[in-house]
């Protein structure tokens, strides 16, 4: 099994608690990390915009990237919402297990 953490953006605490809550009741992941206060700066329809947003971090199984990205989206605000897939390369084997343990491929 290849584990990956989803970095995810979300625009209040409100939806990275409901985005996170969805998508671990529904074994896509096995757990979220929420991190409240961070300000962004992009581009957006061509003039650099700023805003406050919330960091979500989903732990799951690289099988199952494709599916927790079609789920966020679904359940996002955003036009565009940024979800970026990482690989876990190395880490506590028990930990990497424990996130096998706890995910599901959809049925």
């Amino acid at each position: 099994m290849s584990a990956a953490m989803v970095y995810i953006t979300c625009e209040s605490l409100e939806q990275a608690r409901m985005i996170g809550r969805t998508v671990v009741a529904e074994r896509l992941a096995a757990c979220v990390n929420i991190l409240p206060g961070m300000v962004s700066m992009y581009w957006w329809q061509g003039k650099i915009e700023e805003a406050a947003e919330t960091v979500l971090v989903a732990k799951t199984r690289m099988t199952l990237a494709d599916a927790l990205t079609k789920r966020v989206a679904a359940l996002h605000s955003y036009d565009v919402p940024c979800v970026v897939v990482l690989p876990i390369l190395r880490g506590n084997p028990d930990f990497l297990r424990w996130i096998e343990s706890e995910t599901q491929p959809p049925s």
